[in-house]
């Protein structure tokens, strides 16, 4: 059959642009995905043999045989995998785009050493970093051996092998290097790459090494020689006839001679006893493991005996990955063996989705080898080892939580999943709550924790109080914080999104409860002589609520005398059920958000007014002279528009404010109604007119 012609897709093909002409220095990993690749190959036919032992008659011993070729300037990495078929060269190497291909190229325009790793992925193409041609001959139980072969020129070959020996089963990468590539056929660089990247990969790698031997070879020269020198025949003359006779027919010769020489005999790391191994082989496992180019922040490595065995290596990185919220991402972080043989890297039942960016592996003593990924799911032991899993992130975080520089990095990076984790995972809540960090009214430079906050509440204090809003700027010196900052109470500031979903599932802390000082039903500790003061107001003010009420009608669900407010004239509150001002605004900013549900937990406002403010005494005694008066429901409006930016809403009607404020302005500065248009030109022409000195305007005598 004559050789086949293919073209790469056209991602593919830009990737591979990408990678040959883009300078980028660490070239050496192109090694460590061809044995990673090799690596998964013989982690397939293993799992295949379990079912069908007799996969592996074709090629019984399971390795990965590393070759150079100084003659030919060619690497040969070969390894006895489970091979391609001609359908799985076609579409692994070059006609189906990976998923990873986008994000590895986005990863390598940034200088980043991440590359996906899987059968032929994105890692494989990373050998055009440091080959010009690349050669793989393959052959799978079901299929001939075919050579797949590309310069990557935009095509790709592939043929029937009929002029290499044959493999059994298996593949072999050929890669003819770059002229200024040649150090990667140099025994000692190949060894401290493969040492560096994969010694805890669980099969030989071998590395063909070339010896010189010493050999006896036959010397037709000898009687030659032994004439020419007779002083050496008088010394030998006391030793045997027919000793004397072989050696001078052979002589010692220096002959090349390959042999295979593991480069692996490490255990994986995680059988070994946690006592024994140093940080830096911690570190480089992680970075074999996750591909990430930085240390890990810290490490947990733990063995679980009794009922149920098993053994794991957790690790948090130091920086969140750029997609760590990616809905559609594989989940690739906890490596799932049994009994060391390998069985699957995307587990979602291993670990919750908020703990998507602890990185390790788990290796079970228990679950069957031939486990499918149905019953997987049902598997009562899988769930024990979640359990153990999450129980140990905890442990792992707290002792990240004792240095206080390392958790204020894993809080810049992770904070979002333990918010994530409060909403989502009600058995580990109250023990996540105690990572939690947040700015408050005595702390708005550093983060405070929400058991440093008990240990500074005044003895009168009954609950955590907390307020939520779009930046610290804009909620620092809110009103609802007036009357809480005057008792000495602080107030927890929550600016991140999340915080509304997290702060909505914890009810309370250590027996304190959480209370939103933005909320209707705020009960703050008072004497009875406050309580009675209180009362006293709420009658002497309760025809200007009504007034209030019947002006602003449906806008606000009720008028009240407020407990909250000290310097402000008024604030909006919402109802204790429903959505925050913040909420509210969030929920509004969702582009794929179902409209319908914003009529029912839109919280209806309660207009407060503090009795204290002389805006408010000059409002009652106006509203006591006359209840129809004009300007009393012009400034019943300006104060619940105001009300309505200061306690964080959005304003229905931003035109009709503009229009208040102007009149307003007009007021001030003595401009009649008639000059209202001349006040319009002016105000075009961006020409404010001067202020005058006579006579006391409305908004002065408010004031």
């Amino acid at each position: 059959m004559a050789t086949e012609s293919f073209g790469f897709q056209a991602e593919i093909s830009q990737l591979l642009d990408l990678i040959i002409n883009t300078f980028y220095s660490n070239k050496e990993i192109f090694l460590r995905e061809i044995i990673s690749n090799g690596s998964d190959a013989l982690d397939k036919i293993r799992y295949a043999s379990l079912t069908d032992p007799e996969a592996l008659k074709t090629e019984p011993e399971l390795y990965i045989r590393i070759t150079p070729d100084k003659d030919n300037k060619m690497l040969s990495l070969r390894d006895t995998g489970i091979g391609m078929t001609k359908a799985d060269l076609v579409n692994n190497l070059g006609t189906i785009a990976k998923s990873g291909t986008k994000a590895f190229m986005e990863a390598l325009h940034s200088g980043a050493d991440i590359s996906m790793i899987g059968q032929f992925g994105v890692g494989f193409y990373s050998a055009y970093l440091v080959a010009e041609r690349v050669q793989v001959i393959t052959k799978h139980n079901d299929d001939e051996q075919y050579i797949w072969e590309s310069a990557a020129g935009g095509t790709f070959t592939i043929t029937p092998d009929t002029v290499n020996p044959p493999l059994g089963r298996g593949t072999e990468i050929r890669l003819f290097l770059k002229e200024d590539q040649q150090e990667y056929l140099e025994e000692k660089k190949i060894k401290e790459i493969v040492k560096k990247h994969s010694e805890f990969i669980s099969y030989p790698i071998q590395l063909v090494v070339t010896k010189e031997v010493d050999v006896e070879v036959e010397d037709e020269e000898e009687a030659k020689e032994e004439e020419d020198d007779a002083e050496k025949s008088k010394i030998e003359e006391v030793e045997d006839e027919d000793e004397e006779k072989n050696k001078k027919k052979t002589k010692k010769v220096k002959e090349k001679k390959q042999e295979n020489e593991e480069l692996n005999k490490t255990k994986p790391i995680w059988t070994r006893n946690p006592q024994d191994i140093t940080a830096e082989e911690y570190g480089s496992f992680y970075k074999s493991l996750s591909n990430d180019w930085e240390e890990h922040l810290a490490v947990k490595h733990f063995a679980i005996e009794g009922q149920l065995e098993f053994k794991a290596i957790l690790f948090v990185p130091k920086r969140a990955p750029f997609d760590l919220f990616e809905t559609k991402k594989k989940r690739n972080n906890i490596k799932l063996y049994v009994r060391r043989v390998f069985i699957m890297d995307d587990c979602e039942d291993l670990i919750p989705e908020y703990l998507n960016f602890v990185k390790g592996i788990v290796d079970s003593e228990d679950l069957p080898l031939n486990i499918s990924r149905e019953t997987l799911q049902q598997n009562k032991i899988l769930k024990v080892i979640r359990k153990n899993i999450v129980r140990k992130c905890m442990e792992l975080f707290s002792e990240i939580a004792e240095d206080k520089d390392n958790f204020t990095k894993f809080y810049e990076a992770f904070g979002k999943n333990i918010k994530l984790g409060i909403h989502e995972d009600s058995q580990n809540r109250s023990k996540l709550a105690e990572f939690l960090r947040f700015f408050t009214t005595k702390s708005l430079e550093e983060l405070t924790s929400l058991k440093d906050y008990i240990t500074r509440m005044p003895e009168i204090q009954k609950s955590i109080y907390y307020l939520t809003g779009e930046s610290l700027t804009s909620i620092k010196n809110s009103p609802f914080l007036e009357v809480l900052k005057k008792k000495g109470f602080e107030v927890l500031l929550l600016v991140d999104p999340i915080d509304e979903y997290a702060i909505s599932q914890l009810k309370e802390f250590e027996g304190k409860k959480l209370v939103s000082v933005s909320k209707e039903g705020l009960e703050l500790e008072e004497t009875e002589e406050e309580k009675n003061e209180r009362e006293q107001e709420a009658k002497e003010y309760e025809d200007l609520c009504k007034a209030t009420k019947e002006a602003l009608g449906d806008k606000v669900e009720k008028v009240v005398v407020s407990n909250r407010i000290i310097d402000s004239p008024c604030v909006l509150v919402t109802g204790q059920f429903g959505w925050s001002s913040n909420m509210e605004r969030i929920m509004k900013a969702q582009a794929l958000r179902d409209s319908s549900m914003s009529s029912y937990m839109a919280s209806k406002k309660t207009l407060e007014l503090n009795p204290q403010n002389a805006i408010i005494k000059e409002l009652r005694k106006k509203v006591a002279e006359d209840k129809a008066d004009k300007s009393v429901r012009d400034l019943t409006y300006l104060l619940f528009e105001t009300a309505l930016l200061v306690s964080g809403f959005a304003l229905e009607e931003p035109t009709g404010f503009a229009k208040r404020i102007h009149r307003m302005i007009a007021l001030g500065l003595d401009v009649d109604d008639e000059g209202e248009a001349s006040a319009t030109k002016m105000e075009e022409d961006n020409d404010m007119p001067p202020l005058e000195g006579g006579g006391a305007s409305a908004l002065e005598e408010i004031d």
